[in-house]
């Protein structure tokens, strides 16, 4: 069987990518660069990479016992990074139930044999690529977004680019 690209992801729903949408639409304006679609928001919390379609079932049930405490992430302002070229929304905070989450992933990935990535975890929203070097933008109002969960997330590249779908946990079949 093949590999799927996979991640776990904080995936924002509507109401949220309106909220992020809104927030950034004045900064956005000014950057340079090949918007993400806005369907494919999320913010990253632990990249797996490829990973054994066969193997999926064990890896969402692994976790989805994982708990996860209700937090609130603070966006504050669109930077450029520039060794991957993005302009992205980011926080100037981890709060500590975000922090927990991703070191209970990390944890997760290592029970597969899978080595996490290393360095200091940066939460953002990636809004354009291949984007050209611009000084920091803050938002006139930071954005708080409010997560109880997280997502299983692959990704699918296709002639349009790269789509994200997020992968709902495959029930059993009763006979």
């Amino acid at each position: 069987m093949a590999d799927r690209r996979l991640f776990f992801a904080l995936w924002p729903d509507e109401r949220q990518r309106e909220q992020l949408r809104s927030a950034t639409n004045p900064a956005t304006r000014l950057i340079e660069g090949d918007a993400v679609y806005r369907g494919n928001w999320h913010v990253t919390l632990v990249f797996i990479g490829p990973f054994p379609e066969a193997r999926i079932p064990e890896l969402q049930m692994a976790a989805s016992t994982i708990t996860v405490e209700p937090f609130r992430l603070r966006f504050d302002r669109v930077a450029y990074w520039q060794r991957p070229r993005i302009a992205c929304l980011q926080s100037a905070s981890v709060p500590p139930a975000l922090d927990a989450l991703v070191g209970d992933l990390n944890g997760l990935l290592r029970r597969f044999d899978l080595e996490p990535e290393e360095g200091v975890y940066r939460p953002h929203v990636t809004l354009a690529r291949r984007a050209r070097a611009f000084e920091p933008v803050v938002l006139a109002r930071p954005l708080e977004l409010e997560w109880s969960g997280f997502e299983l997330v692959e990704s699918v590249s296709g002639p349009g680019g790269v789509q994200y779908h997020a992968l709902k946990q495959e029930l059993p079949r009763h006979s």
